[in-house]
């Protein structure tokens, strides 16, 4: 029974146990939740994020403390770094090679001997048994401090290595960085190294500051939308292409994030597509990036670099997003808060070195002052006697008793111990003057440091100054800082397409090359087509696509267009009365019909014509022969009709029948003339009332554009024309009526000129120069108006007083030809020539009264002829038929 009890005893308590295990068991779906957020926060800690206080990657800090173990001044092999970095470094030598690569290309932590590759082309480095490296002076001098350093035992527990390393600058800022983890990235854009020295100093005075990023590969960026580095921010940046010749187009910078490879393939990727129209794609990078890129025949320059821009890799548009580790977790912050937390922990950490400075100081004041009443007062010959170690310290505290009150602190066992170790030697060559110098000279310093803590946030302020002095020559802005306008892909687009219509069944496309040609286009285009049936639709441009049978008008058509003018008769089918009405399609849906008609049943256009410029012409209308009407022949004028939307009905052209209308003669556009502005910021022509308005065009009007270089330039007004605002010293509708006043400095003369001419070229986009070539020639000032005034800084004879005049440049010299070099402006030594200003008489009426006359020497000189008196030799002649110059002739018919 024992046993039975026991065996049953045994057996309920094996099920216990096997109850137990079952209980333990995790399911797999637990498992994996666990393992991947640990998997996850490790790759976002460990991996790829950066933390705010160092700006590093844990691979990146573990390579800086290994370089700071090996450095002796000398450079080391890449290989020899990456070994030393994998006693920290729980991942492969790879991962630790292309960060040293990456920190390297950098330019700012590491110096480098080598070759280390080429961000600009895309060319890796060397094996890393072939390139050297060693910390910079900077890096030394900001990044390291082990008094102010926290440490941990690195991975296996051998080595101590930091948790983060004491930079004193905004270097997660200056870097740049770049990570993707598990569920999240990060991408923060390098910033000026200068730019955010400055930022950090104005941070410390209590200013606002606004940070930019600045890209090594240079080129121009918009940051209108960088939103502070965000989540949601973008910033556009262009490479910097300009005009070699007219067939050559030169780019001189390439946006951030390309390699000169990947930018000439997008060319010739947007070539092969037809978006651009190019001979050939030079690469020329050296020293400095020069790709040239020939143009086909034909091709505008400035039509290219907008299609460059919208088709290929020369404009491309990063999204920032700033996030970084902030006490062990990932933070999703702008670049001036990260610049705020680097400047106040570079306060705090000047503050710990002024703190650990100060302490050294009171110690070594502490000891010397030991030392010298020790010394001096013979208290080690007091020792002498002693027979134990007990007592010989139990003398000195004693013999130190009555200076214990002048200490900071209480001495201590280990002060004594320190005394007791002083070598005989330096006790018999102790200089008491050399000893009183040297602890006034501890004390000067402890007073200045503690002026220095007292006062932190202007040593902070010193401290950046320094760094700026030291560090910042050649770190210049390389990205220049600009706003850009939006491209309009379909406008820029090279032709690259014939558009072909079959009007009886309806297809409209590039693909059907044998029915009727249309015109060139492009594949971005859209098609407006109407129909007999008074039916307008607009597609996107395809191979081929119907749009209903019975097509009269088929077309490109753009968005926005309000200068395009469909001129319109219909027959309403419901009335049977002819229609007329002019009307623009500026806003349609794609593919959906619009009705021109009054939508009756039976309704049919009778008439259409598509004039680019609203042109009204005139048409002869015929009547059927058989209609009650009184006159059967007409003509009606489109002029005498106002423009409506095409939703309009019209007005009544007839209610008789029509049986056909013809053109009569071709019109004249009813439109008044396009306004044009210069938006000065981003260098373009626009009608939305952006920046300056230039003038009023039609037809064949020009702008003339001068140059700071002392050129002129007439141009169309296209709203593709590119001009560099930095370059244009004046902007304005073309008269050839107007004189320019120009003052300029001859670098052969070392004089100051001024010219007054007209334009007498009539070649368009061409650029003459009207000053001297000569070295240090260069334009001052221009204007086009009547009375130019010049403010002019001298000095007279030997004076060294500065006079001022102001000169109305149309009273120094009168109008000339465009190449002479003009009069003297002065005839004292000019210091300053300043434009101030001007303005324009009144214009006379275009017909001149009885009386006056025009001085034919000045033809802005008008002057007013009095009549001869009676009897004077004047009014003698008139009466016999003999007039002298300036008098009035009177015929009589």
């Amino acid at each position: 029974m024992a046993e039975d009890n026991l065996d049953s005893n045994n057996n309920g308590l094996e099920e216990h146990n096997d109850e137990d295990k079952i209980h333990d068991v995790t399911p797999v779906s637990g498992m994996y939740q666990n393992w991947f957020l640990e998997y996850a926060s490790y790759v976002i800690l460990e991996r790829a994020v950066p933390a705010i206080q160092d700006g590093f990657k844990p691979v990146q800090r573990r390579i800086m403390h290994a370089l700071k173990e090996m450095d002796d001044g000398r450079f080391n092999k890449v290989a020899n770094v990456i070994g030393s970095t994998m006693q920290y470094h729980p991942h492969g030598d790879a991962s630790i090679g292309d960060a040293i690569v990456n920190l390297g290309q950098k330019d700012l932590l590491i110096e480098t001997q080598g070759n280390w590759g080429d961000i600009r082309t895309g060319d890796g480095a060397a094996a890393p048994r072939y390139i050297e490296a060693r910390l910079s002076k900077f890096a030394l001098d900001v990044v390291y401090n082990p008094q102010t350093t926290e440490w941990q035992l690195s991975y296996d527990g051998r080595k101590k290595e930091p948790v983060t390393l004491p930079v004193k600058f905004p270097l997660l800022l200056a870097q740049g960085v770049e990570g993707i983890a598990v569920g999240l990235s990060t991408k923060i854009l390098p910033h000026n190294f200068c730019e955010l020295i400055k930022a950090s100093i104005d941070l410390l005075k209590d200013k606002k500051v606004k940070i930019y990023p600045d890209f090594p590969t240079g080129g121009m960026a918009d940051f209108s939308e960088y939103n502070h580095g965000v989540r949601g921010g973008k910033v556009k940046v262009r490479a910097k292409i300009e005009e070699y010749d007219k067939k050559t187009l030169v780019i001189k910078d390439i946006p951030y994030g390309t390699t000169t490879t990947s930018l000439i393939e997008s060319i010739i990727k947007a070539n092969d597509k037809g978006k651009i129209k190019i001979k050939q794609v030079v690469d020329n990078t050296a020293k400095d990036v020069e790709i040239l890129v020939s143009l086909a025949s034909g091709q505008s320059p400035d039509i290219t670099i907008d299609a460059l821009y919208a088709f290929t890799d020369c404009e491309v548009s990063i999204s920032p997003n700033a996030c970084v580790i902030i006490d062990e977790k990932p933070h999703f912050i702008g670049v001036e808060e990260i610049l705020k937390v680097n400047t106040d922990q570079t306060v705090d950490l000047l503050t710990q070195e002024l703190e650990i400075r100060k302490h050294e100081l009171m110690e070594k004041i502490l000891f010397s002052s030991l030392e010298k009443i020790f010394i001096e007062n013979r208290i080690y010959r007091d020792i002498e006697e002693c027979e134990t170690w007990e007592a010989v310290i139990d003398t000195i505290d004693k013999g130190l008793d009555p200076y214990k009150p002048q200490f900071y602190r209480e001495i201590t066992e280990e002060d004594i111990v320190r005394l007791t170790e002083i070598k005989i030697k330096r006790i018999s060559k102790f200089d008491s003057f050399k000893a009183d110098e040297m602890l006034r000279k501890l004390e000067e310093e402890l007073k200045e440091t503690e002026y220095n803590l007292a006062h932190i946030i202007e040593y902070a302020i010193d401290y950046y100054g320094k760094l700026l002095e030291k560090y910042g020559k050649d770190r210049e802005r390389k990205t220049e800082i600009k706003s850009f306008d939006s491209i309009d892909t379909t406008i820029v687009a090279a032709n690259n397409q014939k558009l072909y219509v079959n009007r009886e069944d309806g297809f409209v496309g590039y693909g059907i090359k044998k029915d009727e040609f249309v015109t060139d286009c492009s594949d971005l285009d859209d098609i407006i087509v109407i129909r007999k049936d008074g039916k307008c639709v607009v597609s996107r441009i395809s191979e081929k696509v119907f749009m209903g049978k019975g097509i009269l008008h088929v077309g490109v058509w753009k968005k926005g267009d309000e200068r395009m003018t469909y001129n319109l008769v219909y027959v309403d089918g419901k009335t049977g009365r002819s229609m007329i009405k002019r009307f623009n399609v500026t806003a349609v849906t794609r593919d959906k019909e619009y009705d021109l008609t009054k939508g009756n049943k039976g309704s049919k256009v009778l008439y259409l014509s598509a004039n680019p410029n609203g042109e009204a012409e005139v048409i002869n209308v015929k009547l059927t022969s058989g209609s009650s009407a009184r006159k059967k022949v007409f003509d009606f004028d489109f002029a005498d009709l106002d423009i409506k939307g095409r939703g309009a009905g019209g007005n009544i052209l007839t209610k008789y029948p029509v049986r056909r209308i013809e053109l009569k003669s071709e019109g004249v556009s009813t439109l008044s003339g396009l306004d044009i502005w210069y938006d000065e910021v981003v260098g373009r022509l626009n009608k939305d009332e952006r920046g300056t308005l230039i003038g009023n065009f039609n037809g064949d009007d020009n702008i003339l554009v001068i140059y700071k270089d002392g050129t002129y330039e007439l141009t169309s007004y296209e709203l593709t024309n590119r001009y560099e605002p930095g370059k244009v010293m004046l902007i304005e509708r073309f008269d050839p009526k107007k004189v320019i006043s120009a003052v300029h400095y001859d670098g052969d003369s070392k004089n100051y000129f001024v010219k007054r001419f007209k334009i007498e070229t009539t070649s368009v986009n061409k650029a003459f120069s009207f000053i001297s070539e000569s070295s240090g020639s260069k334009l001052i000032a221009v204007s086009t108006k009547d009375r130019p005034l010049v403010e002019v800084e001298y000095v007279k004879g030997k004076s060294k007083d500065k006079l001022k005049e102001e000169v109305a440049l149309n009273e120094v010299i009168e109008v000339k030809g465009w190449k002479a070099i003009g009069n003297r402006l002065h005839s004292e030594t000019i210091k300053k020539v300043k434009y101030i200003g001007g303005e324009d008489f009144e214009k006379e009426e275009e017909t001149q009264k009885e009386g006056d006359v025009v001085n034919e020497n000045n033809s802005e000189e008008v002057g007013k002829v009095e009549k001869a008196p009676e009897g004077s030799d004047a009014a003698k002649r008139k009466s016999d038929g003999d007039y002298g110059i300036g008098d009035t002739i009177e015929l009589d018919f």
